[in-house]
């Protein structure tokens, strides 16, 4: 499999689609505080959600990059 292909895997960018919906999810998430008025707990499991989300989005990022030959 030549580099290209491996930079171009269908399983990267799922990764970094799934990435992104977590970031998203978190980023709501951090809205909740409004509704239940628990500031504190939402926005530390946001950012828990939100560097979840990071990480993976980097793993597929450096796939991407580490495709290279």
């Amino acid at each position: 499999m030549s580099s290209m292909q491996k930079a171009n895997a269908v399983n990267i960018y799922v990764i970094l689609s799934v990435a992104t919906i977590i970031g998203i999810v978190g980023v709501f998430f951090r809205f909740l505080d409004e509704i239940f008025g628990h500031g504190f707990i939402f926005t530390s499991i946001s950012n828990i959600i939100l560097v979840i989300g990071i990480i993976i989005s980097l793993k597929g990022v450096f796939a991407i990059l580490g495709a290279r030959d």
